[in-house]
């Protein structure tokens, strides 16, 4: 027996929830979002860039991450920061795949008051896949999937015991849904601007109008339905790096929803609570900000080099992994003898402290960033 999927519902798209269920998550979360606006509004313009570059960093990297793509976040942040005006010290040159990315994010939370429109998204479409593939496979882009490899199917498991969890309306009906979506997300309506982000998201991803790429596009136009509820391009928390975190839950909420009715309570309900988890998670990058701020003003004075202050930003913003001479002198250009002879100065300076592990093991780390 062929399942039926929410869009093959006779009442298929007239989304409805429980408003008395749903009122409580929703003034708290708005409560939230227009607390930590007014923390940033506080904030001097050049910290308010560092948040904007630091969410946007985040967005990119982890709404990758949730299809299985690990992007360098350094050509990201790079990218980004180039696209702001920011000056960040060395840039690092970004590959197609990356600069395709930040240009789909920043277009979707930057110009979040002009329409969406079928060619808009194309554009996203062909910005993600510049190549023309998903990894090996050639696909369709800027233009609907015409489904002439099959039905679109989200899968799992191995080959000849794959799970199908859902199963996308077929091609020749996308033309009249995606009018409907577009219609309703830039219409004028009652509909609480952040409900909206949640219902946009999910309708999107049930009508999976592209050959791939509908999860990060989809996760995009929720993003711009935020900024809108916000009235600011200014990102200063992640959904895609919370849904990211929530991997399992998001996967699971999405699967139930789609195999239900059009009563879509859980899916906003949910949709609510990581949106208050990544509000949330934004007081941690704020945090960070203010930290490297005090840093660097207790560094006023101190006689500092380009490449110091460079890899010093790169700690504050958190390195991954130990700082050692080789890695030093890699992130700088520089010989392993200037390596050595900086990070000295800056250990005698106890900006920095070395590790109790000698030789080659040895490792720097920050001595205070409180």
């Amino acid at each position: 027996m062929r399942r039926i999927y929410i869009h093959g519902l006779a009442d298929w798209p007239r989304f409805h929830w429980d408003i008395q269920r749903l009122a409580k998550p929703l003034a708290e979360v708005r409560h939230r979002q227009g607390r930590l606006i007014g923390h940033m509004g506080a904030l001097g313009f050049n910290l308010r860039q560092e948040a904007v570059l630091q969410t946007l960093t985040a967005d990119v990297t982890k709404s990758s991450e949730i299809e299985g793509e690990k992007l360098d976040a350094e050509q990201v942040r790079s990218s980004i920061a180039r696209r702001l005006g920011m000056d960040i010290g060395a840039l690092k040159p970004a590959d197609r795949n990356v600069e395709g990315v930040v240009e789909m994010t920043l277009d979707a939370t930057r110009h979040y008051d002009q329409p969406l429109t079928a060619e808009r998204l194309f554009a996203w479409h062909a910005s993600l896949f510049p190549a023309g593939r998903s990894l090996m496979r050639k696909i369709r882009v800027g233009a609907w999937r015409d489904d002439s490899t099959g039905p679109m199917q989200v899968v799992s498991g191995p080959i000849g015991k794959e799970r199908v969890h859902f199963e996308a309306p077929a091609a020749q009906r996308i033309d009249q849904e995606m009018n409907a979506f577009l219609g309703w997300f830039n219409a004028d309506s009652d509909l609480d601007p952040v409900m909206k982000a949640g219902l946009a998201h999910l309708w999107f991803v049930s009508i999976h109008p592209f050959d791939d790429g509908n999860g990060r596009i989809a996760r995009a136009v929720a993003d711009m339905a935020l900024a809108r509820s916000e009235n600011s391009s200014q990102r200063f928390y992640s959904m895609s790096a919370q849904i990211r975190q929530e991997g399992a839950a998001y996967y699971d909420i999405l699967e139930q929803t789609q195999k239900a009715s059009m009563d879509v309570t859980p899916w906003m309900e949910w949709f609510l609570g990581c949106l208050g988890c990544a509000i949330d998670g934004a007081q941690t990058v704020l945090s960070a900000i203010l930290a490297k701020a005090r840093f660097w003003e207790r560094m006023q004075g101190v006689a500092i080099n380009d490449r110091q202050r460079f890899v010093l930003n790169r700690l504050l913003d958190g390195f991954e992994g130990k700082l050692t001479t080789t890695k030093y002198a890699k992130l700088t250009k520089s010989s392993q003898d200037t390596a050595l002879r900086d990070i000295a100065r800056l250990v005698e300076r106890d900006i920095l402290v070395r590790s109790s592990e000698g030789g080659r093991s040895t490792s720097y780390a920050l001595a205070n960033v409180s």
